[in-house]
């Protein structure tokens, strides 16, 4: 075995989560022999580059929030703390606000999701439809009766904080390799290694899955069956006749059709279906657009009857689907195996907590931040989290 295959971690997955850990990790302990194994460095696939980008407040949970207020922080001093060599990421934050919209049946559990939100001081404030119409006119606000909007919420460039994370961690000692993974190795319950498709093994006693959509899979390896489900996503970017004085703020609609303001004057729509196809496909379906989501944008949104599509990508969200929260932690009954996966649409809203968690869990080091009712073991136990603010 060459020296240069030898590790003490060893993370699967070169998205934003795997180079936050890795960062978080060697900037704690720079004496780790740390590799980040990625089989696609274009990130042409990435979760993190595919999607809308998005940091918002709006969870039920008090961790989901407190993780949003985290990511609040990192992203302001981002480009200062990322710089190397004097280069410096730009991220393009833009805190535009995030907007949810309830109707009826939702409004109460949106108001109790406020006041924990406030009490932890979240700079978010309820919206009645009035206040909506005065903010926004152009929307149609029938049936709706109220909002909260997260004043600063917002979105950015998803690659470049990717990329940030991965220059920095790279420029402290971290390896990145182009590979992918075949197998994870282990031993009377000890992690040994990871076994790539190329044949090479690389040994280890600690292996971190940070592998998105592809976590299940990584984990089946080993035998451990993850409830994660690569599940296809459509954005659209459209072109509305009627140019738009103000910038929308992401806005997610009962029925959970959102869309958000983006340069150039476009806006980008989504919603997730039930009938959204689980596995690896990026193929992009126009007629999703022009069949299912143009008929209820142009009725939450009457001037949008008449737009242009330019363009869309399809992406994958890693669908936990017990309860569309993470899985964090070490997994019971495998020594040294900790997971980073199911993050079901929040994983580049999240990468900074996370990051900073498991680099303090795996070190034995004081928690900023206790994430440990994300552990697996709810998942052999099958105790779902209760969250209300997923989309």
């Amino acid at each position: 075995m060459q020296i240069n295959n030898m590790y003490d971690i060893v993370i699967i997955g070169g998205g934003v989560m795997g180079c936050s850990t890795a960062y978080n990790l060697i900037s704690r302990d720079n004496g780790l022999r740390i590799a980040v194994l990625e089989m696609d460095p274009t990130y042409a696939r990435a979760s993190s580059t595919l999607s809308f980008s998005n940091v918002r407040i709006n969870f039920s949970l008090k961790e989901n929030i407190q993780i949003s207020q985290y990511t609040l922080q990192v992203l302001d001093r981002f480009e200062e703390e990322m710089a190397v060599n004097d280069i410096h990421p730009c991220i393009s934050w833009k805190p535009e606000g995030n907007l949810f919209l309830f109707d009826e049946e939702k409004v109460g559990a949106a108001r109790e999701a406020l006041k924990l939100q406030q009490a932890l001081g979240c700079s978010v404030e309820w919206l009645s439809p009035q206040d909506i119409k005065d903010k926004y006119p152009l929307y149609n606000l029938s049936g709706v009766v109220g909002g909260t909007l997260g004043k600063n919420d917002g979105y950015l460039d998803g690659y470049s904080l990717l990329m940030g994370y991965r220059s920095k961690a790279k420029s402290l000692g971290v390896r990145f390799i182009h590979a992918e993974v075949g197998a994870i190795k282990a031993q009377a319950g000890q992690i040994q290694g990871v076994e790539l498709v190329s044949g090479e093994r690389l040994r280890t006693s600690l292996v971190v899955n940070c592998a998105g959509a592809w976590g299940a899979k990584v984990a089946q390896s080993i035998g451990i069956k993850l409830p994660v489900a690569p599940t296809k996503r459509q954005v659209f970017v459209v072109d509305p006749a009627v140019k738009l004085k103000e910038i929308l703020p992401l806005t997610v609609w009962p029925s959970g059709i959102c869309f958000r303001s983006e340069t150039g004057g476009l806006i980008l729509v989504g919603k997730g279906l039930p009938e959204d196809p689980v596995g690896f496909d990026f193929s992009w379906d126009d007629k999703r657009f022009s069949e299912i989501l143009w008929p209820e944008l142009a009725q939450v949104v009457p001037s949008f009857d008449t737009l242009k599509l330019m363009r869309g990508w399809a992406g994958l969200y890693a669908i936990n689907t017990i309860d569309s929260n993470a899985i964090l932690g070490e997994w019971s009954g495998m020594k040294g195996l900790y997971l980073a996966n199911g993050f079901s649409g929040h994983g580049l809203q999240q990468a900074p907590a996370v990051g900073r968690y498991l680099s303090e869990l795996i070190l034995d080091l004081p928690l900023s931040l206790d994430l440990s009712i994300f552990g697996p073991k709810r998942i052999l136990e099958e105790k779902p989290i209760k969250e209300l603010g997923i989309v």
